[in-house]
């Protein structure tokens, strides 16, 4: 007799799951000759392949059966004879990989979805315009010795109280999805379901992350965890979502549903050809296409099961893991390659997300950025809340280059302006719908070279210098006071000047030692970034739609523009400079009269505090005519590579 049939029904979840008194299992291979789930349950040995452990086929191609027994932490593997071979395939859909021997010689586990004890029922993720979101790499970015081993997720709580104090609101973390190596970007995944093994721990490694872990639940009011509630490595991810909600922070994923990694058709075990179809054709791998990106095998789009495999990927972090929302690496190539099954893949996406966490943002990677993308799928559009855009990411990165030029250079302030509008000049909707950064993981990878830190841009020959410094200040308070949903990218906030890698064991890796060890330059720089996203958080208009680009001075390297809500009164008005001296006696146009305050002054945290400040003393007075197509004006000291915000209110504090 085939596997037992209860507990099954056409609506049983794909991959294996824990009910009753046993585990469902339940796979696509549609041309496969038999399917068995061969494993150790309850303490039985069952690895070898046996009409008892067979699943049975319906009509569409899935193959299901019901093990008694089953129970959390239980290894399985399907076991699937096709037409061209026979032999172990991990389930696509599996929540975990056991962690011996190593990968990919390893075995599914089977995990109870609920065993995390989850303390977030109150979180609400912040609204979209109001977003500040920092970009980590976990293999990197903490740890005790990330030279010795990669960072884990519980390693990241190391650093939360640098995160809360920085002011972001939302955590962006590099696609954590299994992926063939121990170090790597993350685009290279192999097991979409199951989080990366390398960033969880082994129990016995659990001692000290326990406490800390505890340690900041008590601090939240919340019971403490026994060690089998962070044993299982997929809940200390969760754990990790969940200590970051009670201190009021999102957590998002960077996923990669446009290919796989490019080991996968060297894993006999993977889902490639996960049927074992006959042939070498890479069209018959049933996942997969002939179709590469950067070398791994692109999706097949034009399949309904491979759609629905990867819309189930993203509702599965949603819901399972309580994160708050997805950024879908390079969408442009699912559209490129799938056509307008790709289409119908980021509508049934946007509509299947929104169903399971109605508020999560879904972010597009497109290159070029389109308008499209954001627009709903009532309307037309492929249904993303936002997506990536690079144009005011060019703009600040080459005025930053070109003023490393030196004082006679052209910065191009008019592509700053211009960019500073992405509604208006780009053709979307609302300026929230930009993610707007001047580094990321691609720009700070290793691979672009000594410039791609911004403070090295600024300064080549000196990326500790006031120019690289001052420069990178102006730069990151664009960003921050612009329309849009600004994102940091790890180490940028204390002015790191190296490129990032993947690998601990060779590349650099940020600079905390520094931090933490009194280097003056990135502490300051540290203070002007906490403080600069307290300002965007102290004033609405930083955070509205509305600006307006009034003041271009190529010549001087001025450029001003004003922030406002409609009706508020709460006008703002930033000025940069670009210019390497002290602007005395400045005029420039104000939308209205009287007394502005000077709420920031990035010139005062060179040297903390600088005691060579220049500024306007707290305030300045609009008692001068009209000029720059405002009502009326004020004269101004605009310090040298400096950002001063002018604000008519301190803000909320």
């Amino acid at each position: 007799m085939p596997a037992s049939q209860v507990h099954l029904s056409p609506d049983t979840p794909l991959g294996a799951n824990l009910v009753a008194d046993g585990a469902s299992f339940r796979a696509w291979a549609p041309r496969a000759l038999a399917v068995h789930v061969i494993g150790r349950f309850g303490g039985s040995d069952g690895w070898q392949p046996h009409e008892g452990n067979r699943l049975v086929r319906d009509g569409a191609g899935y193959w299901a059966g019901f093990v008694p027994g089953a129970r959390d932490g239980d290894p399985y593997m399907f076991h699937v004879v096709g037409q061209g071979s026979a032999g172990r395939k991990r389930d696509p859909y599996a929540r975990e990989l056991t962690r011996q021997p190593a990968y990919p010689d390893c075995d599914c586990i089977l995990r109870d979805a609920g065993s995390y004890p989850w303390h977030d029922g109150g979180y609400r993720p912040p609204a979209f315009n109001d977003l500040v979101i920092y970009q980590l790499h976990v293999g990197t970015f903490a740890g005790p010795d990330r030279r010795r081993r990669v960072g884990t997720f519980l390693d990241v709580l190391d650093r939360l109280d640098h995160l809360l104090a920085l002011g972001v609101n939302a955590v962006q973390l590099l696609p954590i999805g299994e992926f063939a190596s121990i170090r790597s970007r993350g685009y290279d995944g192999s097991d979409l379901f199951s989080p990366e093994m390398d960033y969880g721990l082994d129990a016995a490694a659990l001692g000290p992350h326990l406490g800390r872990v505890n340690a900041l639940l008590a601090r939240c009011g919340q019971a403490p965890l026994g060690p089998g509630a962070l044993a299982p490595p997929v809940n200390q991810l969760k754990a990790l979502v969940d200590i970051l909600h009670l201190h009021g922070v999102a957590l998002l994923l960077d996923v990669v549903h446009n290919h796989a990694g490019f080991q996968i058709d060297g894993q006999p075990e993977s889902i490639y050809f996960f049927d074992r179809a006959a042939g070498t054709n890479p069209n018959d791998s049933l996942y997969f296409t002939e179709q590469e990106h950067i070398g791994g095998p692109v999706f097949a789009f034009w399949k309904p099961e491979v759609r629905q495999f990867l819309i189930n990927n993203a509702a599965f972090f949603l819901k399972e893991y309580h994160v708050d929302g997805m950024r879908y690496d390079r969408v442009d190539v699912i559209l490129q390659d799938g056509g307008q099954d790709g289409v119908r893949y980021c509508r049934d996406l946007a509509l299947t997300t929104g169903f399971a966490a109605p508020g999560a943002l879904q972010v597009a990677e497109h290159w070029p950025p389109d308008p499209w993308l954001v627009r709903p799928v009532a309307e037309g559009g492929a249904g993303f809340d936002a997506l990536w855009h690079d144009g005011l990411r060019y703009a600040l990165r080459g005025a930053v280059a070109a003023a490393s030029l030196g004082r006679g250079a052209a910065v191009g302030l008019g592509s700053i302006a211009w960019n500073l509008d992405p509604a208006r000049h780009h053709g979307l909707r609302a300026a929230w719908r930009a993610v707007q950064f001047v580094e990321s993981h691609d720009e700070a990878y290793k691979d672009k070279g000594p410039l791609a830190r911004i403070a090295a841009l600024a300064d080549p020959g000196d990326p500790r210098s006031w120019y690289a410094a001052s420069r990178a200040r102006v730069a990151s308070g664009i960003l921050l006071t612009a329309p849009g949903i600004p994102m940091i990218f790890m180490g940028q906030e204390f002015l790191e000047d190296k490129p990032w890698g993947d690998n601990p064991d060779q590349d650099p890796l940020i600079w905390w030692e520094g931090l933490d060890g009194g280097d003056k330059t990135m502490s300051d720089f540290l203070r002007f970034f906490q403080e600069l996203v307290r300002l965007r958080r102290r004033h609405p208009a930083l955070r509205g739609e509305a600006v307006n680009a009034f003041h271009v001075n190529e010549a001087e390297r001025v450029l001003a523009y004003h922030r406002w809500l409609e009706g508020s009164g709460r006008d703002v008005v930033v000025v940069a400079s670009f210019r390497e001296e002290t602007l005395f006696g400045y005029r420039l146009g104000m939308p209205r009269a009287g007394r502005w305050l000077e709420a920031f002054n990035a010139d005062v945290y060179q040297n903390w505090v600088n005691p060579a400040l220049a500024g306007n003393g707290g305030q300045v007075w609009a008692d001068g005519g009209p000029l720059h197509g405002l009502p009326h004006s004020a004269s101004l000291v605009v310090p040298a590579n400096g950002l001063i915000v002018l604000s008519v209110d301190g803000g909320d504090f």
